[in-house]
């Protein structure tokens, strides 16, 4: 790739605080208080694959392609893009867009940003797996690039759907730290950022010179509120006009209230448990707490028991109250890469315990199911549920779920035995989290990036391989439902359920529900 030349630039906003308003203020006032649940990591929008991380930087930053709320592509900084041969794409850029700073955005900040991803120091989640399958670039001039992969590769643009553009100009300043201190956060985005306090919000205001729809406010304060109770607490008090992820045991009542209004759809994102496949693993002991010298979860038997032993039916209605489908797989119904013959296990304690007797295992053994208390939705009650149930089989689990950005250090370290986790495929197909997450670890190929627990299948890799390789649609989609089969087989991951995204807010305001989960205050308007 090109390597773009370093200039440094101070950010020209003053990183000051802005004086809220009230959220019952008039229209006039343009200016939006909303709180999110889930807290972002870092600034740095090549930082970590993270949902939370990714909605917050789409205030700020663009892609080349993005996704509309249905998770369609549609153009961004790039008008179009075609492929000339099996082997280069092309891209053609906007013109007349700038950035924050006023410099305007050419070929040379798209470079800049490919050779940076990679480089990105301590990524617990790196956002080289969307970049990987470019071997080179060219600028054929300032709004023209050309994109070479070795073989055909047509999720290209769907992968550049995910990689935010950065100005060239950081290349002085670029470490994570400068854009969480606000002073290389600058991008083509609606929103420039005025402030930045990690773990307690973000503010911005409006950015003039957008090159897209102008949002409706002229300042937003971001807030971030991983307590359900303190951020429906806010919403009710008119503190916060709008919030996302309400907690489904408020659900039934912020519905009843005429002064608020529900915004929701099912979203792309699964939850799910990892089984560790290394040969030993540091939270598995015998039922008495005694060593085991074998990982009981590389035995197929045991992860089937493990899967089957979770009432996800229950799960779903009891404690999601609905707002969840349980799953086998990780798309919903209805998208692409989908398996229609795939479904959820189904619950059969009896035969759990058969299988945990046929492994050697018929007085169970204990386990420790860590997972985070502020990620995903009512994630700790359904990691106690889950213990209660394998409880049932012999399996006695301790659960350790802890705030989310404790948990992403342990689960980067990949010190757990049996992580709860979630992935949400924003791309609007599976190509990014079967690669991600159950391809064999490869980092020259970009492979496995999340992948902690070892899972490795030839047959699978092999499989997803010719998938990325496949220019034909439909075809692409039965190779990706096949290595999903092939991991389900093996059961490679325990999937529970397709959680659905619910907002809520004042009445008066009007929202684009997103199936990709991230909130975004340009998708808010008054009604």
């Amino acid at each position: 790739m090109l390597q773009a030349s370093k200039r440094s630039l101070l950010l020209s906003a003053a990183m000051l605080p802005i004086a809220a308003r009230a959220p019952g203020a008039a229209e006039a006032d343009a200016t939006l208080q909303m709180a999110v649940g889930a807290v972002p990591t870092s600034l740095d929008p090549h930082y970590h694959t993270l949902t939370p991380n990714n909605a917050l930087a789409q205030h700020f930053f663009d892609n080349l392609v993005h996704r509309d709320a249905q998770a369609r592509l549609v153009p961004a900084l790039a008008e179009s893009w075609r492929l000339i041969d099996e082997t280069t794409w092309e891209f053609r850029l906007r013109q007349g867009v700038t950035f924050h700073n006023g410099e305007p955005f050419t070929a040379r900040d798209v470079l800049y940003t490919l050779d940076r991803v990679p480089q990105v120091v301590n990524s617990p989640g790196s956002f080289g797996v969307f970049t990987r399958a470019i071997k080179s670039a060219e600028a054929i001039d300032p709004h023209t690039l050309h994109f070479r992969t070795d073989s055909i590769y047509p999720l290209l643009p769907a992968d550049l759907s995910q990689v935010s553009i950065i100005w060239h100009g950081v290349a002085d300043y670029s470490q994570t730290g400068d854009f969480n201190t606000g002073r290389a956060a600058i991008g083509t985005g609606p929103f420039r950022l005025t402030a930045y306090r990690h773990g307690e919000r973000a503010e911005m205001e409006r950015n003039p010179g957008y090159w897209g729809e102008a949002p409706a406010w002229s300042r937003v304060s971001y807030r971030f509120i991983p307590n359900d109770g303190a951020r429906v607490a806010a919403l009710r008090a008119g503190d916060i006009a709008f919030i996302d992820a309400v907690p489904t045991a408020d659900l039934a009542r912020v519905r009843s209230e005429p002064r608020f209004v529900i915004s929701e759809t099912v979203s792309l994102r699964s939850v799910y448990l990892r089984p560790d496949f290394r040969e030993r693993t540091a939270y598995v002991a015998g039922p008495n707490g005694e060593p085991l010298s074998v990982n009981p979860l590389r035995d197929l038997r045991v992860r089937q028991a493990l899967s089957t032993a979770i009432n996800r039916a229950a799960i779903a209605e009891r404690i999601m109250a609905g707002a969840a489908i349980p799953t086998g797989q990780f798309m919903p119904p209805g998208t692409y890469g989908h398996v229609p013959d795939l479904p959820a296990p189904a619950f059969d304690p009896d035969g759990a315990r058969r299988l945990l007797a046929e492994a050697g295992y018929p007085q169970g053994f204990t386990i420790t199911l860590h997972g985070p208390n502020d990620r995903y939705v009512n994630d700790a009650q359904i990691a106690q549920s889950i213990g209660q149930m394998w409880a049932r089989i012999g399996v006695k689990a301790r659960i350790d779920t802890m705030p989310y950005a404790a948990y992403a250090q342990r689960n980067a370290r990949s010190d757990t035995s049996i992580p709860f986790g979630g992935w949400a495929n924003s791309s609007g197909e599976p190509s990014a989290g079967l690669r991600g997450l159950l391809g064999t670890r490869d980092v020259a190929r970009g492979w496995g990036t999340v992948n902690r627990s070892g899972y490795s299948s030839q047959a699978y890799d092999a499989t997803l391989t010719r998938a990325l390789a496949t220019a034909d649609d439909e075809d692409r989609e039965k190779l990706f439902q096949e290595a999903t089969r092939i991991a389900a087989r093996d059961v490679a991951w325990i999937p529970l359920h397709v959680q659905k995204n619910i907002w809520a807010m004042r009445r008066g305001l009007a929202h684009a529900a997103r199936a990709d989960e991230m909130t975004l205050a340009q998708d808010v308007r008054p009604a």
